[in-house]
This record gives C-alpha cells, structure tokens and sequence, in this order.
C-alpha cells in the first residue's frame, strides 16, 4: 500500500487530487463557524516589494506565476520534441483545441451579448483544466488508454496557450509604456545571456523576479511574465526549472490556488441564480460548448482528411475526451477573477465553473468507463 500511495503521489492525479481537496475544504470553511477568519486571511496584506496587495491577490498574481511558468515550459517541450513537434502531430488536438474555445465563447457570448457587465465574462468557459482532467483519466486506470491520455495533454497544452493569449489581450488593462518597455528590454536582456552561452538557473530566475515586479506593475497581468521566461530559458536550464516546479506547482501552487479561490457561501446564492445570462453562459458553455466543440470540430476534420485520430483511439474515446475537456476549473475560475473580481457576479460565475466542471468530470468518466 506504501508502494502504491508512493507511486499516485508521482502520478499527474496527485496535483488534481490535492487541488480538489484544498477547493472542498474552502467550501467548508466558507459555510462554516470559521467564514469570518477564512474571509480575513484572504484580505490580509502581505508587503511585495513595498507594496501591500492581499493574500489571495498574492496566490493569484504571484504564486500562479509558477503555474504559468511550468505551462510555458510544457508547451515549449512539446512544440520542440514532443507530440506538437510536427504539423502531423498537432493538427488533431490543434483542431480539437480550436473548436474546444470558440464554442463555449459562441454559447456564452448568445446569451450576454446585449448585456456589456456580462459579455466581458465570455472567455470563462474556453479553457481546459489539465490537473483535473488528466486526474480523471488516472482515476479510471486502464479504461482510458494512453492514446487518450496523449491526447487530452496535447489538447490542454494548447488550449492553455490559447488561455495565456486570451488572457493578454483581453485582461491587461491601463497599460504602462515605461514600465513595459523596461520590462521587454529585460526579456532582451535574458535573450542576450542564453545566447552567449549562459547555462546556470540563478541568472534567468533573478532576472525573472524582476521581470515578474515590472509586468505587475504595467497592467499586463503578471503570471504572463512567468510564460515569457518560460521560452528565454537555455535548453537545459528550462529540464532542470520544469522538472523542479512539477512538485511545487502540483502539490503547493494549485492547492493554495484552490483554498485561495474556491471558497462560496451557499446562504448568500439566491435561487435561480444559475439560470441567469453569465452564470448559465459559463455552465453550458463548459458542459456543452467544450464537447461540441471539440468533438464536433475533430470530426468535421476527419471528414475532411486534414487529421487522423491517435492509433487505439475511436470515435467513442473521442467523446469521453471531449467531455472530459469540460472540466474547466483551474483557468475558468482564474479567468472569472479577472472578468468579475468585486462585482455581484462573481459568485454566480464560480457556481457555474463547480457545476460545469462536475457534470462533465461525471459524464467524461462514466463514458470512458463504459468502453
């Protein structure tokens, strides 16, 4: 039994395992004797750099960083040696991803188009959660082949890319030309020392905290800086960052991530409110936009002959995956922050992301089992 706790805890489903338990115990705290305490935690300040933002704006603009960091670098691996390496290699999960975005936006934006307050919240529901999916896929063992598994990661990696540019051009605001002058001058700067040969971490993580300070400072969110240095990074250097954040990102960044953001006081819902234009636009979108889009578009490219599915991949795997892509809730829940942070809606759009997320988790997994 040690062997196998041994061995889960170095699996991909132990990162999405402790994030749903840290995201279950913000829940209980939440609507329990200790809301009051778990509310002045949240809203306490820490010093950065002489400035005081809160403790749960320090897990979402600084920690999750590191989580974008180990995006950036999982990306850049696939796309220089692994399953996105060719054009043969991406058009599937490439397709798949494309459609995965722009149905939920499509779902959400015909039901809050007319309403501005609401229609910013329209990327909420695009996003793929790779700790949570890829832990499903864990958890039903032998049901789910391989083929799924490199499937479902390609298309996550992708559509966290897709997430990371939604993110920069739609959620910065009141940008700072100085300040992100300085800040693509330092880029340049790291680019300099990777190309003179420099191969030791330190220097690229210092210059990295830097650059974190001048992109939080440019109205450019600042978890993009960590994908920026993501791709400044020498070869090696970028192994040796990536294999070390995997422990910290999964079982310290993600978890906190999910105490931080998770928390809902269920006596302040109102009744209906998952029926109104965002909350449902989210709920749909992540339900049943993600397995259209993905499903439907990959298909569509089949017919067309421009991808093939994976070997040992049918049509059935197919949907389970696409359903599975639904669970959106580490990005959907960081993207609700940006769109509604201190507005009514905010609750109504984490509601949503929970219910979303859990139906498809349940129906990805009760597909994939039945094959």
């Amino acid at each position: 039994m040690s062997r196998r706790f041994a061995d889960f805890m170095r699996s991909e489903a132990a990162g999405g395992v402790l994030l749903m338990f840290a995201s279950l115990a913000a829940l209980v705290l939440s609507n329990s004797g200790w809301a009051a305490g778990y509310a002045r935690v949240l809203h306490a300040r820490v010093a950065v750099h002489g400035t005081g933002i809160t403790v749960a704006s320090f897990t979402n603009d600084g920690l999750m960083a590191l989580f974008f960091l180990l995006a950036g670098l999982e990306i850049r691996r696939e796309m220089t040696h692994g399953h996105l390496a060719s054009l043969r290699g991406m058009a599937a999960p490439g397709i798949a991803a494309l459609g995965g975005m722009a149905v939920p936006a499509v779902i959400y934006l015909a039901l809050n188009h007319a309403n501005a307050a609401t229609a910013r919240g329209w990327a909420v529901p695009v996003a793929t959660d790779i700790a949570f999916s890829l832990a499903v896929l864990r958890l039903l063992g032998e049901r789910a082949g391989a083929a799924i598994r490199v499937f479902l990661t390609a298309l996550a990696i992708l559509d966290d890319l897709g997430a990371i540019g939604v993110i920069a051009l739609f959620y910065s605001h009141g940008l700072a030309w100085p300040v992100l002058g300085a800040a693509m001058l330092l880029c340049a700067a790291l680019l300099a020392l990777r190309r003179a040969g420099v191969a030791r971490l330190w220097p690229y993580l210092t210059g990295g905290a830097a650059l974190w300070l001048l992109v939080y400072n440019s109205g450019v969110h600042a978890t993009l800086a960590g994908v920026a240095l993501a791709f400044l990074l020498p070869p090696q250097a970028a192994a040796r960052l990536e294999h070390a954040l995997e422990g910290v990102v999964g079982y310290v960044v993600l978890p906190l991530f999910g105490l931080a953001n998770a928390g809902l006081a269920f006596a302040t819902i109102k009744p209906g409110l998952l029926l109104t234009p965002g909350p449902l636009g989210v709920f749909l979108g992540l339900c049943v936009g993600k397995q259209v889009g993905v499903f439907g578009a990959t298909m569509l490219g089949r017919w067309a002959g421009i991808l093939r599915l994976p070997p040992n991949m049918g049509t059935a795997q197919l949907y389970g995956a696409s359903l599975l892509c639904g669970i959106g809730f580490t990005m959907s829940l960081f993207i609700g922050d940006l769109a509604f942070r201190g507005t009514d809606l905010h609750d109504g759009i984490k509601l949503a992301v929970f219910c979303g997320s859990l139906v498809s988790a349940l129906m990805g997994a009760l597909v994939l089992r039945r094959q």
